[in-house]
């Protein structure tokens, strides 16, 4: 339930009126034959020739009067939830930034080996995912190796991230060996904007939506690029490809669940730089989501502080994500993650900045949890000992001394004492790596995999034959 709104009641009929227009007039490209004639027996007009479907205006109306039905309630007041802390797991950076030698380089076997075996110690319980992406691997064959390099370095290794549909078959054999069920990662749904859900989008999104898996568009707009420059045309091209998702993945699975989440992005005209974080962008998605909300009954999250425009780690950089991660929470009630230790619009992974990311989260999770008003915890006890505070203060009481560890924020990198200049950042990036290092330092490799990893191995050979010819 937004917590401020930005439309009025009469511009919804008007923006869901130019919903309608697109999609009857201009409709979506799909490259998949099942989808299109899914799409035409429930009434689409679907030129197969071209892989256009076009929706006519009652079709449309109809399913988002289903979705209104079906849509979340209007909620009361909203409980604050702490965001979890930031671990290594399905980020899939495509660059790697070191720190020591202030350098960003393609993600690579070395690199992701490294922030497997960090993440394995930092997080063991969370398991580690797959962070990096191999950039010296053939692009079909990829999650298969980074599935190798899971296996054999992670003590609880998390899926890979399946891009492509002709993948999740031999992902899931390699689990099945490891004795992990289904052991691949969907990840997002993420179309050509504007309005096009080419082969691999389209075929993958088929099959998550038979299985049952709940299925919407991430969607990643960019005003006056893939979208009007203008927010109302922002809202309405951006508004007509989550209802043709969501039209899509209702004709395949009736019962299939409907999620979506909205990553808005602007244009600097001075460089072409997208961001999706600076103050228009972040106009753009919360006019975007609330007027699906208003119209369509449906939540669409919006993307949340990782997408930032800081191309180096730093606390300068925490912050922007931490600033995007409120600004969101004042508009929408829902605080998302900071981030996961990414730089420039989740391009880049540094694990500097994941730890700073860590201790600054601990920061928001300081702000939750439910009061318990004992004696104890009121402590009058103490409050009578102090009295008026002209003898002593809370400072020197048992009381303190006693709960300030539970109820304080204690960060181990960042400073309290607020941002100090150049030199006291560059000390806490110096301590924040140091700490890396002793994290890496502590690593122990699995033992015990050696014939499943051979086993594996063979699996991916079989699907090199089969998917790089």
């Amino acid at each position: 339930m937004s917590q401020y709104s930005l439309l009025s009641d009469n511009d919804i009929p008007h923006l869901a009126d130019g919903v309608l227009t697109v999609l009857d007039e201009v409709g979506i490209l799909c490259e998949n034959e099942e989808l299109l004639t899914k799409l035409d027996e429930a009434g689409a007009r679907v030129d197969y020739d071209n892989q256009r479907v076009r929706f006519p205006r009652p079709m449309t109306a109809e399913f988002v009067q289903s979705f209104r039905q079906e849509g979340s309630p209007p909620q009361g007041a909203l409980s604050f939830v702490a965001p979890s802390l930031p671990t290594l797991g399905t980020q899939i950076a495509q660059l790697y930034y070191d720190y020591p030698q202030q350098q960003h380089r393609r993600g690579n076997k070395e690199d992701f080996i490294h922030l497997l075996k960090l993440g394995d110690v930092l997080h063991p319980a969370e398991g580690v995912g797959h962070c990096l992406l191999l950039t010296e691997v053939p692009p079909m064959i990829e999650p298969l190796e980074a599935a190798m390099l899971l296996a054999e370095y992670a003590h609880q290794p998390q899926a890979a991230f399946a891009w492509n549909v002709r993948q999740v078959d031999y992902l899931t054999e390699m689990g099945e060996i490891l004795g992990i069920v289904d052991w691949f990662e969907w990840g997002a749904i993420c179309i050509a904007h504007p309005l096009r859900f080419d082969k691999d989008v389209a075929d993958k999104f088929v099959r998550r939506v038979k299985a049952g898996v709940p299925t919407g568009l991430t969607a990643m707009p960019v005003a006056g690029a893939t979208t009007p420059v203008t927010v109302e045309g922002f809202i309405v091209v951006a508004s007509a490809e989550l209802v043709a998702g969501w039209i899509a993945a209702r004709v395949l699975n009736p019962e299939v669940g409907l999620p979506g989440s909205m990553w808005a992005g602007t244009i600097d005209m001075k460089t072409g730089a997208v961001s999706y974080c600076a103050f228009d962008a972040m106009y753009y998605a919360f006019a975007c989501v609330e007027f699906v909300r208003r119209w369509c009954g449906m939540t669409v999250s919006i993307g949340g502080g990782e997408y930032c425009d800081a191309k180096v780690p730093g606390l300068y950089t925490a912050l922007e994500k931490a600033y995007k991660a409120m600004t969101i929470a004042a508009f929408t009630g829902q605080l998302p993650s900071i981030g996961q230790g990414m730089l420039e619009e989740g391009k880049t992974l540094s694990p500097v900045q994941l730890l700073l990311e860590r201790d600054l989260a601990t920061g928001l999770q300081s702000m939750y949890g439910d009061l318990d008003p004992t004696p104890e915890k009121i402590g009058l006890s103490a409050i009578r000992q102090v009295d008026l505070g002209l003898h002593t203060s809370y400072l020197e009481t048992e009381h303190t001394l006693g709960h300030f560890r539970r109820c304080l924020w204690l960060p181990e990198l960042i400073e309290r004492a607020g941002w100090g200049g150049p030199d006291a950042e560059s000390q806490v990036l110096d301590k924040t790596q140091q700490k890396v290092d002793s994290l890496v330092a502590q690593y122990s490799k699995p033992e015990g995999r050696g014939q499943q990893l051979a086993a594996m191995r063979a699996v991916v050979q079989k699907a090199k034959a089969d998917l790089c010819t």
